[in-house]
């Protein structure tokens, strides 16, 4: 059987205005999370931050010379300085308004995935989330899209890349073997052991357990049944996308889950068509997406490309996922191109809330003059006092909050940055204090810091009514990190 190769280039004209709003969604999203890394970046791995990005940089030529440059690629080789780090932010976010807008889309894209994947690789552990690799793989593809339109491979990349992102998250929940998944009592945990909740997390926790156990069964649904339909005919595309894009919202009003859900209901409008699309939406919108001046002609170039790009992101995750689930091993040269391309943000799996958290442990940072008095640094979102309202924070992720989560519960030599922020506290450095809500020690540094540990519960509704708290605590301890006087 022969497959006729000029096929998978072919271009699909019912897919013209799918592509237009989806260019234009794709740019609100890149939008948001350039945005949302402008407000931190240099309080994250700037020269005053918590893991200094030139630091790394220094190390990787020490040991490699000039082929560090291969082994990260990103442009903070010229300047890791906190203004090359705002500025490439910004920049993302001006070339999200170009894209947005219209304007220069193959340059804006382009721009875009190179100044993410330079801040992808500069966040280190701030931006290992599988979110992130979503969105660059994302904009990676979308550039191919500008470049010729809508042809049959690239669709079929975007809703691969939706599919992984759904369906192995549904399987690894199976697979890690977690009781909580395999009893149906995740959500009997989740919504108040979860990274960032917000207000409606403490709602949907109150909620009976019987209902608990039918959202566990939904989110089987949704993960492993559903995510097939997006290779089945239109009828089952369609329905794929209407439950797909409930979920999202869904899960939106019960997590801080910051732009991904956006990502996804846009990844969804490729499981639609034109004929759908052309029924909810503006004529205005439907004229513009017709302009012969979006859609570049593409040519044997970017075909080529397109093609060897696809197939190393089809092999990648692939193998990739078979090494996580098989007992087989891949040659050298293999795992070697699957690092790179992974660098690159390419080839992925993904396996989101695959172990639940039953517990929920949280860090408090205080400081000290005389060792005696101690005091908290307030932070933005994590929860503190107990009579917070957890806060609402979407599409923004605030990343020294979120990574404050895995703390408590995972091994310590997941902590070592921890001693990186305990240290920029000592030195009072204004990047890393503007990651923060409260700083008690305005006037100087403190000269001890400590790290306690406390273990939240939320309030039951009789215990809010009572007492207007959101949370209830009980100390724990002190976290072994404890730093001495300032030398």
């Amino acid at each position: 059987m022969k497959i006729d190769i000029r096929s998978l280039f072919q271009k699909q004209d019912n897919y013209q205005l799918t592509s237009w709003l989806f260019l234009r969604g794709l740019a609100l999203v890149y939008g948001i999370a350039f945005l949302s890394l402008a407000v931190q970046i240099t309080g994250l791995v700037g020269p005053n931050g918590i893991l200094p990005f030139y630091q790394t940089l220094n190390l990787a030529y020490t040991e490699y010379g000039w082929h560090a440059w291969l082994q990260i690629p990103t442009i903070f080789w010229f300047d890791a300085s906190d203004f090359a780090l705002k500025l490439a932010a910004y920049g993302g976010v001006l070339l999200s308004v170009l894209l947005f807008l219209g304007r220069w889309q193959t340059g804006a894209l382009i721009g875009m995935y190179i100044l993410y994947v330079s801040l992808f690789l500069a966040g280190n552990l701030f931006l290992s989330f599988q979110w992130d690799t979503l969105l660059l793989e994302t904009g990676f593809l979308a550039i191919f899209l500008v470049r010729g339109g809508p042809n049959t491979l690239l669709i079929f990349m975007f809703h691969w890349l939706l599919f992984r992102f759904r369906f192995m998250s549904g399987f690894f929940k199976l697979y890690n073997g977690d009781p909580t998944w395999l009893d149906l009592t995740a959500l009997n945990y989740y919504f108040e052991t979860q990274v960032l909740p917000h207000t409606g997390s403490w709602y949907f926790h109150n909620l009976p357990h019987w209902m608990h156990t039918g959202g566990v069964l939904l989110v089987f649904f949704t993960e492993l049944i559903v995510p097939f339909f997006m290779f089945l005919p239109r009828r089952f595309r369609i329905t794929a996308a209407f439950i797909t894009i409930f979920m999202q919202l869904l899960i939106m009003t019960t997590s801080n889950h910051n732009f991904v859900n956006l990502l996804v209901i846009v990844l969804c409008l490729f499981l639609l068509d034109d004929r759908f699309v052309s029924r909810w939406v503006p004529q205005s919108w439907l004229t513009a997406s017709q302009s012969p001046k979006l859609m570049l002609e593409s040519s044997r170039w970017s075909k080529s490309v397109l093609g060897i790009s696809a197939a190393l992101i089809l092999v990648s995750s692939i193998s990739v996922f078979a090494w996580r689930t098989l007992p087989i091993r891949f040659p050298n040269f293999m795992g070697y191109t699957f690092t790179i391309m992974h660098r690159l943000g390419l080839g992925h799996i993904f396996h989101v809330y695959g172990i639940m958290q039953t517990e929920r442990q949280e860090l408090e940072i205080q400081g000290s003059y005389d060792g005696v008095n101690w005091y908290p640094y307030g932070f933005k979102y994590k929860p503190g006092p107990v009579n917070k309202r957890p806060p609402i924070n979407i599409p923004h992720q605030p990343r020294l909050d979120w990574m404050m989560w895995f703390l408590p519960p995972q091994a310590r030599k997941d902590d070592f940055w921890l001693d990186g922020l305990l240290q920029r506290l000592h030195e009072g450095s204004p990047q890393v204090l503007q990651l923060l809500e409260d700083n008690p020690f305005e006037e100087q540094p403190p000269n001890f810091l400590r790290v306690v540990a406390y273990e939240y519960h939320f309030t039951t509704p009789e215990e809010r009514a009572a007492t207007g708290n959101w949370w209830t605590r009980r100390y724990l301890g002190i976290y072994p990190h404890v730093k001495p006087r300032r030398p």
